[in-house]
């Protein structure tokens, strides 16, 4: 029996199993992809998805500003 009917190529993938959007940027905080990009994966091309890949890098995932902290809270209380 030959070893080629249990091959097959899978699709490769910069997911970490860290799948959570930053609301600001839209970016996953794991593989820096976006929500149309993570949806379109399976259906994308070897190259469309090694561009996207080629991409992710230079991307910054989350926000860098703050989002409140003690001195928000303490505001609110006001």
């Amino acid at each position: 029996m030959s070893d080629e009917v249990w091959r097959r190529d899978e699709i490769e993938s910069p997911c970490i199993n860290i799948c959570q959007i930053d609301p600001d940027t839209r970016l996953c905080l794991g593989c820096a992809r976006s929500i149309d990009e993570i949806a379109e994966w399976s259906r994308m091309t070897a190259e469309a998805r090694a561009a996207v890949m080629a991409e992710l890098p230079e991307r910054t995932p989350a926000s860098t500003k703050r989002r409140g902290g003690r001195a928000a809270r303490l505001k609110r209380k006001l």
